[in-house]
């Protein structure tokens, strides 16, 4: 009954009618993006000839002035569902969460100088939010899109976003019954382990968590220069929670329940 979202677009003269029009479309829980892409490319591939299809890779805004006029071009970019914070007070259960679904959103990392990433200080992002006409489930497998709304987050509301996040995740392995060492390891090197690594220098490779942590947070900070003093108040409350609470929870519960030989991991973390 439930499953995984994807936006698919088409472009190209070829697609008659469906030229630049844009789908959800609803697939089997465990489908990953590369199965649903091969089997739209290979369909179509079909229709048009296999050398007459292309799928685009990324999720960026289509120019159609860059596209070769004799091929039919396929978008696809993996969805979820979206909803607004007062909605999910009454979307508790899974059940809640998976059903009645019109409005999913998907991201895409920018800079100014048109590179998908670059350092802390040039990332923004772009959430799109889309909305079908008709919700999920449904009795068609793909629904069109009749609205798009973007919302571009500056760098350092990419750093809060990113921080609350990660934050979630650590709540949700550090609260699991029973504790699952496999998933405290994962997000426990998602959230520390990565950060040292993006920042550490190599020639002190003394450095400590903390102080490397803080490196992160005072550059997002002084590199955002006159954006509203509440964003830096809110990334810095971010940063506390992940940093004080739970990832030292979450260290804490992994020292708990780690195997024999396992004690190098936790140490360096």
């Amino acid at each position: 009954m439930f499953g995984t979202y994807f936006r698919v677009g088409f472009y190209g003269s070829k697609f008659g009618d469906l030229d630049e029009q844009e789908f959800v479309y609803k697939e089997p829980a465990i489908t990953k993006l590369p199965e649903i892409s091969h089997r739209l490319e290979g369909f179509y591939g079909q229709c048009f000839g296999e050398d007459s299809v292309e799928v685009i890779k990324d999720s960026a805004p289509v120019d159609k002035r860059k596209l070769d006029p004799n091929k039919a071009y396929i978008q696809i970019t993996f969805v979820e569902p979206y909803f607004d914070e007062y909605e999910m007070k009454d979307r508790v259960t899974y059940f809640e969460k998976n059903f009645n679904l019109c409005r999913f959103m998907y991201t895409t990392p920018f800079t100014m100088d048109g590179r998908p990433r670059g350092e802390l200080s040039e990332q923004y992002k772009r959430n799109t939010i889309l909305t079908t006409m008709h919700a999920f489930p449904y009795i068609k497998t793909r629904i069109n899109i009749i609205q798009k709304e973007e919302f571009i987050l500056t760098p350092i509301e990419v750093a809060i976003e990113d921080m609350r996040k990660k934050t979630q995740e650590l709540t949700a392995a550090t609260n699991q019954e029973p504790p699952d060492a496999k998933m405290l390891q994962m997000v426990l090197q998602g959230s520390v382990g990565a950060t040292v690594n993006q920042v550490r220098n190599p020639n002190k490779p003394d450095d400590d968590f903390l102080h490397t942590f803080l490196l992160v947070i005072f550059f997002a900070l002084i590199s955002c220069t006159g954006r509203s003093t509440s964003s830096q108040t809110h990334l810095t409350f971010c940063s506390q929670a992940l940093l004080s609470a739970r990832c030292m929870k979450t260290l804490f519960k992994r020292g708990s329940v780690m195997k024999a030989g396992q004690q190098n991991f936790c140490g360096t973390l």
